[in-house]
């Protein structure tokens, strides 16, 4: 099942009668990978009181999503729970959003608390790069450079996602396409090459959609 996730992360800076409030959103794979973003969030910036958090992790095997928030202090539900708010509500997941609070001096509220923590949560993913993952079948592809021209022409009018590629004495592409497709994208390019070509199959892995 495609799912939507952090492929490039975000921060932000919002402040509110002078408190400062830092984001950091990034991608996760567990809850422990998420822990510890917020400790190293709490070591970098260890003389703030307030490091308040939220976490998306799918469920393997299609057991529930782990998630999780913390107000860290904050009266209850004025932190945690917003930032949870906006994950969810641009339906991501494997992400961990941290957001610390430097107090300014001034008393917010619990109103001003929860427009500033939501404020620095979508700034943070706003500043993100979000990307769709498929779960696709990864194979590398290597060639003479005389098809390098067909063959990028190939893959830009498919839906076939160029992982990298090196130019040495031929052309190797490490490539992704969903399971359905594999064998006639491999097909294809056994035949435009004339069977020139060495295609040998990878991992199934999640992987960003084109």
């Amino acid at each position: 099942m495609n799912y939507r996730t952090v492929t490039k992360d975000g921060s932000s800076l919002v402040e509110v009668k002078r408190s400062k409030f830092i984001g950091i959103l990034k991608a996760v794979s567990s809850a422990d990978e998420a822990e510890t973003l917020i400790r190293s969030e709490k070591k970098k910036y260890h003389d703030a009181k307030h490091h308040c958090s939220a976490y998306i992790i799918r469920g393997e095997n299609g057991a529930p999503d782990i998630v999780h928030s913390s107000d860290d202090g904050e009266p209850s539900g004025t932190a945690g729970a917003p930032i949870l708010e906006v994950l969810s509500g641009a339906a991501v997941k494997d992400v961990c959003l941290v957001v610390t609070r430097y107090f300014g001096g001034t008393l917010l509220g619990t109103g001003g608390l929860v427009r500033a923590y939501t404020d620095a949560a979508k700034a943070a993913l706003e500043d993100a790069v979000i990307s769709e993952m498929a779960l696709m079948q990864q194979f590398a592809a290597v060639f003479d450079y005389t098809h390098t021209g067909s063959i990028d022409h190939y893959i830009e009018s498919n839906d076939i996602t160029k992982l990298n590629s090196e130019y040495t004495d031929k052309v190797s592409y490490r490539l992704a396409v969903s399971q359905a497709s594999y064998g006639e994208v491999c097909r294809k390019l056994t035949d435009m090459t004339k069977s020139c070509i060495t295609i040998t199959p990878g991992d199934l892995v999640y992987t960003p959609v084109s």
